[in-house]
This record gives C-alpha cells, sequence and structure tokens, in this order.
C-alpha cells in the first residue's frame, strides 16, 4: 500500500536520520488525552503533535468544528520538529487512523511527500509486545521545508453546494449511518446529510487497528469510477481523510470538504436530508 508502512519497516528503518516519526493520538472528547497518553508511553523517537493546537485553526462561524489551521504557522511548527523536503514521515495514532490521517492530510496539503502512516497505530505495536519511551526527544529544526500548497486536495463549501445538482460529482459523507440518515447527531444543530450524499462509512476500513486489504478496498470504491470529481467530508475533517486515504489506494483522486457537515449546517437555509 503506497500510503502504509509496516511495523517490520518501521523497525528497520529507525535509526535512519532523514526519518521524522509523529504521534498524532487524540481524543475529541478530552484535548488533553492524546498527550497524556503519550506522555506515559510512546514509540522511541516519536514527537506529539496536537489536534487542537497544532492541526486545527481559529473556529469562527464557518469553517466547521476543526478549521483548517494557518498553514504557513503549521509548516513552520513542522519544521520545529525536523520535518524538510527531504524528510521521511511516519505518522501513527492509536490505530483507528483518524488522527494520523488527519495530519498525513495537512501534510501532503501542504505539498510534502514522503508522508505515510503507521500500519495498525501503537494499538498493534504494543499487542505484539514491541518497546515503548517515556524519553521525550530532542527534535533538531531544520531549514528547508517549503510550503506548496496542493489546492486539488481540497473542496470549498461553494463547490459541495453546487455538487449537490452534478450527476458527475459524488458527495461522500464519512460518518456513521445513524447521523447520515438523521438517527442522531450528537455535535451538529442539524440531523441528516448534505443532498445527493452517498454515505460510506469510515469505520468500515479499519478494525481494531486492521485494515482491509487492497481487494476488498477497490471492491469498496469500485461504483465511484464512474463520477468525474470526488468530495469526501466527514463531520469537521478528521475520520473522512481515512476514506481519502482509502480511495487514493484504490485509485481514486477525492478531494476533502474540510469543513465537512459542522460548516455546511453552519450556513443559513442550508438543505439536509433525512432518511
Amino acid at each position: 500500500m503506497k500510503n502504509f508502512v509496516t511495523q517490520t519497516w518501521l523497525l528497520e528503518n529507525c535509526s535512519n536520520d532523514n526519518l521524522i516519526l509523529l504521534d498524532a493520538r487524540a481524543e475529541l472528547n478530552d484535548p488533553k488525552a492524546g498527550y497524556n497518553q503519550y506522555k506515559k508511553g510512546h514509540i522511541k523517537r516519536a514527537q506529539f503533535v496536537s489536534l487542537e493546537d497544532t492541526m486545527t485553526g481559529k473556529v469562527s462561524e464557518h469553517g466547521g468544528r476543526h478549521p483548517l489551521p494557518d498553514m504557513e504557522v503549521f509548516t513552520r511548527e513542522m519544521k520545529q520538529l525536523g520535518i524538510s523536503d527531504s524528510s521521511t514521515v511516519i505518522i501513527y495514532d492509536n490505530g483507528d487512523l483518524a488522527m494520523a490521517g488527519r495530519l498525513w492530510w495537512l501534510l501532503r496539503y501542504a505539498g510534502k511527500d514522503k508522508v505515510f502512516l503507521l500500519e495498525g497505530g501503537i494499538k498493534h505495536w504494543v499487542d505484539n509486545g514491541l518497546e515503548l519511551t517515556i524519553v521525550f526527544p530532542e527534535p533538531q529544526a531544520s531549514g528547508d521545508l517549503r510550503l506548496n500548497l496542493n489546492e486539488s486536495m481540497i473542496a470549498e463549501h461553494s463547490e459541495v453546494k453546487a455538487a449537490v445538482d452534478l450527476d458527475q460529482t459524488a458527495i461522500i459523507d464519512s460518518r456513521a449511518y445513524e447521523r447520515y440518515s438523521g438517527q442522531v447527531e450528537p455535535l451538529d444543530k442539524l440531523p441528516g446529510h448534505i443532498p445527493s450524499a452517498l454515505n460510506y462509512p469510515w469505520m468500515d476500513l479499519v478494525d481494531e487497528g486492521t485494515i482491509i486489504d487492497n481487494k476488498n478496498i477497490n471492491e469498496k470504491f469500485k461504483s465511484l469510477e464512474e463520477y468525474e470529481d470526488i468530495i469526501v467530508h466527514c463531520g469537521s475533517g478528521i475520520t473522512g481523510t481515512v476514506n481519502v486515504l482509502f480511495m487514493e489506494e484504490a485509485g481514486l483522486e477525492p478531494r476533502l470538504y474540510l469543513g465537512g457537515y459542522s460548516d455546511w449546517v453552519s450556513y443559513e437555509n442550508s438543505q439536509v436530508v433525512k432518511d
């Protein structure tokens, strides 16, 4: 898989000076949880990256619950972690890929190549009896990480609004079916989904850190090959990145509506559909 590395690969390459390892663990209901987990034990050389402080911008009227950060600030922070244009970056979380996927997407959007996720995350690392440490690494800041935004990776609210009536554009809702259908809505003010959106729950792709294989990935997304454009969203631009990851594995080129459903319903007279 082009976006993942295995535990074996990381063990064999962990001493590479050009490798940067990032811990992206986080919990949406507890902003301090990820860092507290990191302090209790992390993979050697891993540096912590905060969802709320680094991967999320200032919340305002629009933009969703986890808006895009200032990408110049984000790039400076990545340079402080030692990331350069030539670095190979490996990211892990607890294994479900949502937080690691968000950081992977941001780095790719910033124009960084050679960014990968650790298959199985720290869960499988621990399950296999591999070593953790409580020692904090001392990063050496880099000076050559360019910001080159890849605008083909992102979709804005206006584009999603127009796509509702476009037969050749698929709008993919990554949330659980219960939220997509409007049966429940624990976070946003209106239950339901964007008109014409198709439901592809992100959690169908990974189970306890185990990801589905290439054959099942291709089968799952085969029906999307007929569309000229694919726009993926979730609630606020986190779990939707898991669908983006695996769609890329299937050879598709999706865009992410980063503000997601929480941005959509922030506009007056937003149309939503309940099943």
